[in-house]
């Protein structure tokens, strides 16, 4: 046991004998503790030993003698004495402030002059503002620059100010072409790479895609067909494939038989008959083409029309919303279109729906109108108008001015056309039941003729889905033949001498090019007094100037064409006419009984000449008959013509 444990146990008797220099040193000590915590600095940081202190802890030191029991008793007296002092030194520290700054170590030295030293803070680099952030080779320059930004601009140094500007931004506009060409072209070779390596690492695949053969795919059809899980790998590989054939194809496999294989995979796949499937596969790349097809089994979303003869769209949307629609504007390139999102009620039974505020209208049927660009008071028709989507927005556009002439060949379809333009407020309607090729007949000299012929519908699959199997060449070539037939009777319906119009706008919802761009074209060859125009739509893709080995007119790149997986709308396609006059007179002149001069045009005459022939699409028509009998399994007779070249 130590020795102060041994004293310390048991309550310690009274010292008699103290010696006094340890109840002086004692009494100082206690002043020191008084007086300490003046001279304490605790705020400023800077703790100095006092120097009253220090003799007093020097004086506490006893002088040791040798050996004897006192002297060690004295020695263990010194000792509590010590401890004493340093709990009496210290107790104040816990009522004390917590310190505050950094430890500091006190310095016992004896010098005066002795300082503790003061951390130097260092200043900011941020607050230094840069002379120059980038050094560029114009800093020599800066100074000149500077001076001539401060001088006033006046008439004498304005051209050359601009001349510096222009040229400054000629060498900005080159340095900033240069630098995206070489991040194209970096880009181009990490992609080379990529697919290099990514051509090793499937090279070195077991399980390597492999075509397959004629017998194969005929066993896989006896079996049932082979699985969805199968046919989407195909998809995709076939695709993969013929991006890079050279690189990628199989040894002594051809690029048609990827291209059939990919053909009967969409139509297992999808549901198209197998000449469907070829022809619309054959309209766009192959990746493109995979997408499109699955555009076509996804729905467009629910679109209106706002009908501004009885409301504004911002009224009809608040309206709306206010009904628990959720809607947004479809776009920039229509101001009356609405696209809806979600509805707690039927969008198509509503309060405002009844009073006629819009109508249920798929945003590709705008296209048409927009184009169309009806002014007020002009004679307009619609040759193809029922169910009245079209016609109402013409009639809305006219203010409920002018005439609109609503014509449908389908006498039941008009009582829809009817109801509708009755819904709707629209006064300046007429509706009539004629076929379209009679029209130039019954009625003519109209400002502006919209035709939005009959067509398969090859745009609108989402919408209905049967197209994809009941659709066969022979209908193609019998749409074909009627809408020849029906954008002539148009045209010749168009007044050249209007002074506001003589437009004709053709529209198919329909993306084949056999009707479009070929009767377009078509038209343009029987028609010589009338020109492609702009159609004034800011977007959508230009239309084909040849297709397959066909070469069409170079002015076909004026018509648009809308696809579902790039616009987000129907397939459709639109073309803009402009009718203009004949120049040409005859040089007779006839005099009638009365007196008067009669003078025959030649365009008269020209007209006789370039009216629809029938014949020349005969022995298309012959032909395609011929073949679906074949298909039928029905006799077929001799031919009476050599089949015309395809």
């Amino acid at each position: 046991m130590g020795r102060r444990a041994k004293n310390k146990q048991g309550a310690p008797e009274p010292l008699q004998i103290v010696p006094a220099d340890f109840t002086v040193k004692k009494r100082k000590a206690t002043d020191q503790k008084d007086a300490r915590p003046q001279k304490k600095l605790k705020d400023a940081g800077k703790a100095k030993p006092s120097k009253t202190a220090k003799p007093a802890k020097k004086e506490t030191k006893p002088v040791l003698t040798s050996g004897g029991s006192d002297d060690e008793d004295a020695w263990e007296n010194v000792q509590d004495e010590a401890d004493d002092l340093l709990d009496d030194e210290f107790e104040g520290l816990d009522d004390d402030e917590p310190l505050r700054g950094p430890v500091q170590e006190f310095d016992w030295s004896d010098a005066e002059d002795d300082e503790i030293p003061i951390p130097k803070t260092k200043k900011s680099k941020q607050l230094e503002k840069p002379t120059k952030i980038v050094p560029t080779g114009s800093d020599d320059s800066s100074v000149e620059e500077d001076s001539d930004e401060d001088d006033e601009i006046t008439a004498a140094n304005m051209e050359a100010r601009s001349r510096a500007l222009d040229a400054q931004a000629l060498l900005d506009a080159a340095a900033d072409a240069e630098e995206l060409q070489g991040i194209a072209a970096e880009e181009e070779d990490d992609a080379d790479e990529y697919a290099m390596d990514e051509d090793d690492e499937e090279a070195a695949d077991e399980d390597r895609f492999h075509l397959p053969t004629l017998e194969e795919r005929a066993a896989e059809k006896s079996q049932g067909g082979p699985d969805v899980h199968i046919i989407q790998r195909r998809l995709r590989e076939c695709a993969r494939i013929l991006n890079k054939f050279t690189k990628r194809a199989e040894p002594g496999r051809s690029r048609s038989e990827y291209t059939d294989q990919m053909i009967s995979d969409i139509c297992s796949y999808y549901g198209y008959n197998e000449f469907l499937a070829e022809k619309l596969f054959q309209l766009f790349p192959v990746d493109e083409a995979v997408e499109f097809f699955e555009s076509n089994e996804v729905p467009r979303p629910v679109t209106i029309r706002t009908n501004t003869l009885r409301t504004r769209r911002r009224d009809l949307a608040q309206a709306l919303v206010n009904r628990g629609v959720n809607l947004e504007p479809i776009g920039k390139w229509t101001n009356v279109g609405l696209q809806v999102f979600e509805s707690s009620v039927p969008i198509g039974a509503t309060p405002e729906y009844l009073a006629g505020h819009y109508m249920l209208q798929a945003a590709s049927s705008f296209l048409p109108v927009i184009a169309l660009s009806p002014e007020p008071n002009e004679r307009v028709l619609d040759m193809a108008s029922a169910p009245g989507g079209k016609t109402t927005h013409i009639a809305a556009l006219l203010q409920n001015t002018g005439v609109v002439f609503a014509n449908d060949a389908n006498k039941a379809r008009t009582k829809s056309l009817t109801a509708n333009i009755h819904r709707l407020g629209c006064k300046n309607v007429v509706v009539c039941s004629y076929d379209g090729r009679e029209f130039p007949r019954v009625m003519g000299g109209f400002d502006r003729v919209l035709l939005d012929a009959p067509c398969s519908g090859t745009g609108v699959i989402s919408k209905d889905p049967s197209v994809k199997a009941n659709k066969s060449d022979r209908d193609f070539s019998l749409l074909s033949h009627l809408q020849k037939q029906l954008i002539l009777c148009a045209i010749d319906s168009v007044s050249p001498e209007s002074k506001t119009g003589g437009y004709l706008v053709y529209s198919t919802c329909s993306v084949t090019v056999d009707e479009n761009e070929a009767v377009v074209d078509y038209a343009l060859r029987k028609r010589p007094n009338v020109k492609l125009v702009s159609t004034g739509l800011e977007f959508g893709r230009e239309g084909f100037n040849s297709y397959r080995g066909k070469t069409f007119h170079p002015s076909l790149k004026l018509t648009r064409r809308f696809y579902p997986h790039v616009h987000n709308m129907d397939g459709f396609y639109v073309a803009k006419f402009k009718v203009e006059r004949r120049t040409k007179q005859a040089p007779e002149e006839d005099i009638s009984a009365d007196g008067m001069v009669v003078v025959v045009e030649e365009g008269e005459e020209d007209a006789k000449k370039l009216t629809f022939e029938a014949d020349e699409d005969k022995p298309y028509l012959e032909e395609a008959k011929r073949r679906q009998m074949k298909a039928k399994g029905l006799r077929v007779g001799p031919r009476s013509k050599p089949a015309p070249a395809a």
